[in-house]
C-alpha cells in the first residue's frame, strides 16, 4: 500500500486554497476590473450548439409544477423567484439546481410553456446570483451552467417572446461568467472541472458574435488541458469512463460549433477527439452503456451515440488500454472489462474508487456482473460507500479496501475526498488463443499490512458462453517476511449482479442459477464454496438506488502460506445454460 499524498501535496493544496479564497473575496467586494466592461451585447447567438443529452420529461413536468427532484432530494417551490430563496436540501441538490441541466427536461415536457418557464428561472437567478456568489460561481457549477445555457440557447437568447431588455440581461450575465472563467481557470480544480471550464469558455466564444478574444483564450486553455488530461490511449487521467465520455461529448460540441462559426479548431483538440472516440467505444458494454468504474455509471446513451456518430475514425474497440489501465475481452456477444490500472494521484483521485481488479460482464441478455457504480442523481449519502472495495466485483481482504480515503478531519477538508493510500502497483498481461482470451492482473494493495498480493485471472471462451476466473492471495517471492506467522484473515470475493438478474442457490450452496431478463440462464460455480446470496445496490443507472443481489464467496487467507495449508486460491465460473425462462430456483 503506497501513500497517495506527499508533503508537497499539502503545500500545493494550501496555496491553491489561499488563491481561491483571495479570488472569492475580491469578487465578493467587487474589486476585479474588467468584468463590467463587456462591450456591446449581441441580439442573438451566432451559433446554436446541439443539445445531445436525453431529457427527462417526467422530471420536467414536475419542475413546471414547482417540484424539483435532483441528486436524490426533493424541493417544492412557489415559482422561479422563490426557488432561489429557499434553502436547498443538500449541497449536491444545490449544485444540480444552479447548473441548470434540468432546463432540457422542461423544454421536452412542454414545448409551449417550457421556454417561458426556463427564461423566468434564469432571469430570477440573475437577479439573485448574477453578480457573484462563491458557491454558484464555483468552477464546476459555473462551467456546467454555461454549457447548459448555450445548449438551450434558442429558448434563452434567440426568442422574440420576451423583451430585448431581458435578453440583454442574459447575454450580460453569460459574458460576465465567461470572463470570470477566462481570468480564473488556472485555479479551477484539476481534472474534469478544469477541462470542462475550458470547453465552456471556448463554446461561449464561438456562439457569441464578435468575441474573438474570448474564443482565442478558450482555444488556448482547451489545447493545454487536452494535452495534460487525455492519455495517449484516449482515456482520461482520472481513469473514469464517464470522464472520458463527457470529454468527448464536450469536445465534439466545440468542434461542431467551431465549424459552424468558421473557426479553426486547434490541432491538439482534433487529435484528442480522435483518441477519445475509440476509448469511449472501449468502455461501452454490449448494451451501449458505459462500464461503471471510478465515479461513473452507464451514462447517457443518447449523448454517447450522438458523439460517436460524429467520429470519422470509426475505430473498433481494442483489447488493452495500457495508459488507462483496463483490459477488454469480447467474444460471442459477451464483454468483460477488467480494471488493472494504478489509482490516479493527488487531486485527480477525488472521484477514484478502490476497484483494483474489479470486473464487469455484459452478455447478449444484458449486464450480468457489475459494480455498484454512481450517478449524480443519487443521494450524496451513498457517494463514499460506493467508492469502497466492497462495492465492486473483486476480492476484499479483512473487510479492508485496497485503497483508502482520508477520514473526516482537517486533511480531507484541505485536500478534498482524495485517496490517502492506494496499491503500490498494479500489473497486467493478456494472452489471446484460439480457444479464448486470458486476462491477468496483480495488485499490491494488501501487501504492506497483510504481506499478501492479490492475483486475478479471467478466461473468456471464444463462444462467449464460458467465463472462468481464479482469485489468489500469495506471498511475493523474497519479500523478507517471516514464515512462522499463524494468523488468518477472512476474505470475500464479491460478484455484484445487475438488478434485473434473478439469482437462486442450489441446495448444497455450491452453485447458483442466474436468469437474465430475456430468459438466458447462467450457472455460477466455485470450488471455494459454500456461497451466499446477499443484498446489494445498483446506482449506475440513475436514481433511485436499485436493489440488487451479490454472490459472495468467503474463505480464510494465510498471511505467508506457512505449513501444509491449502493455497489461498478460489476458482469460479459463469457458464451459459441457454433459455431457462421462468425458473425460480434449483433442485440439484
Amino acid at each position: 500500500m503506497a501513500r497517495a499524498v506527499r508533503l508537497s501535496d499539502y503545500t500545493a493544496a494550501t496555496v491553491m486554497a489561499l488563491r481561491r479564497e483571495a479570488s472569492s473575496t475580491l469578487h465578493a467586494i467587487g474589486l476585479p476590473s474588467g468584468l463590467s466592461d463587456l462591450g456591446g451585447l449581441p441580439d442573438a447567438l451566432s451559433v446554436l450548439p446541439e443539445d445531445v443529452y436525453a431529457p427527462n420529461r417526467e422530471r420536467g413536468e414536475a419542475i413546471l409544477n414547482g417540484h424539483f427532484t435532483l441528486a436524490g432530494e426533493s424541493l417544492s417551490t412557489d415559482g422561479p423567484a422563490a426557488t432561489w430563496l429557499q434553502p436547498a436540501p443538500t449541497r449536491a441538490f444545490a449544485r444540480r439546481l444552479h447548473a441548470f441541466g434540468w432546463m432540457r427536461d422542461c423544454l421536452a415536457a412542454d414545448p409551449e410553456a417550457g421556454p417561458d418557464a426556463i427564461r423566468r428561472y434564469v432571469d430570477s437567478w440573475i437577479d439573485n446570483f448574477g453578480r457573484w456568489n462563491s458557491f454558484a460561481w464555483s468552477h464546476d457549477i459555473l462551467s456546467m451552467r454555461l454549457l447548459n445555457w448555450l445548449r438551450c440557447g434558442d429558448a434563452l437568447f434567440n426568442g422574440d417572446e420576451d423583451s430585448r431588455k431581458a435578453r440583454q440581461a442574459r447575454f450580460r450575465s453569460l459574458l460576465r461568467q465567461a470572463r470570470y472563467l477566462q481570468r480564473s481557470i488556472a485555479i479551477a480544480p484539476d481534472g474534469t472541472t478544469r477541462l470542462q471550464s475550458a470547453a465552456a469558455l471556448t463554446l461561449t466564444g464561438l456562439c457569441l458574435p464578435g468575441r474573438d478574444a474570448l474564443q482565442r483564450a478558450g482555444f488556448q486553455a482547451l489545447a493545454r488541458e487536452v494535452q495534460r488530461q487525455i492519455l495517449p490511449d484516449g482515456g482520461h487521467v482520472t481513469r473514469s469512463p464517464r470522464a472520458c465520455a463527457e470529454a468527448l461529448i464536450d469536445l465534439v460540441t466545440v468542434r461542431e460549433a467551431a465549424q459552424a462559426a468558421g473557426a479553426d479548431l486547434p490541432q491538439e483538440v482534433r487529435r484528442a477527439i480522435d483518441r477519445l472516440a475509440p476509448m469511449v467505444r472501449f468502455f461501452r458494454m454490449s448494451d451501449d452503456g458505459l462500464a461503471s468504474f471510478h465515479g461513473g455509471g452507464e451514462g447517457d446513451r443518447h449523448a454517447l451515440k450522438a458523439a460517436l456518430d460524429h467520429d470519422d475514425t470509426r475505430a473498433r474497440p481494442f483489447g488493452f488500454a495500457p495508459h488507462s489501465g483496463y483490459h477488454r475481452a469480447e467474444a460471442g456477444e459477451a464483454t468483460v472489462l477488467l480494471d488493472v490500472g494504478n489509482a490516479p494521484k493527488g487531486p485527480l483521485s477525488t472521484g477514484a474508487h478502490a476497484s483494483a481488479l474489479a470486473f464487469e460482464l455484459c452478455t447478449s441478455g444484458g449486464r450480468l456482473v457489475v459494480n455498484c457504480g454512481w450517478h449524480d442523481d443519487q443521494p450524496a449519502s451513498w457517494r463514499e460507500a460506493v467508492r469502497a472495495t466492497a462495492a465492486h466485483s473483486t476480492l476484499i481482504l479483512d473487510e479492508t479496501s485496497s485503497a483508502r480515503l482520508f477520514p473526516p478531519g482537517w486533511k480531507r477538508d484541505l485536500l478534498g475526498p482524495r485517496l490517502a493510500t492506494a496499491p503500490a502497483s498494479v500489473s497486467a498481461r493478456r494472452n489471446e488463443e484460439e480457444m479464448g482470451i486470458w486476462l491477468e492482473g496483480i495488485h499490491e494493495g494488501y501487501r504492506e499490512d497483510y504481506g499478501l498480493s492479490h492475483r486475478r485471472r479471467i478466461f473468456l471462451a471464444a463462444d462467449g458462453g464460458d467465463v472462468r476466473g481464479e482469485d489468489a492471495l500469495f506471498r511475493p517471492v523474497n519479500d523478507g517476511a517471516p514464515d512462522d506467522v499463524d494468523v488468518r484473515w477472512r476474505f470475500a470475493i464479491r460478484f455484484h449482479l445487475h438488478p434485473e438478474v434473478r439469482a437462486s442457490l442450489s441446495r448444497d450452496s455450491m452453485s447458483a442459477l442466474l436468469v437474465q431478463p430475456n430468459g438466458d440462464g447462467w450457472r455460477f460455480r466455485t470450488d471455494g464454496g459454500p456461497i451466499r446470496l446477499e443484498r446489494s445496490v445498483y446506482l449506475a443507472a440513475g436514481a433511485p438506488p436499485q436493489r440488487a443481489t451479490q454472490i459472495v464467496v468467503q474463505g480464510e487467507a494465510e498471511p505467508f502460506g506457512a505449513g501444509d495449508r491449502p493455497p489461498n486460491r478460489v476458482r469460479w465460473a459463469f457458464q451459459r445454460l441457454g433459455q431457462v425462462g421462468g425458473a425460480e430456483g434449483e433442485t440439484g
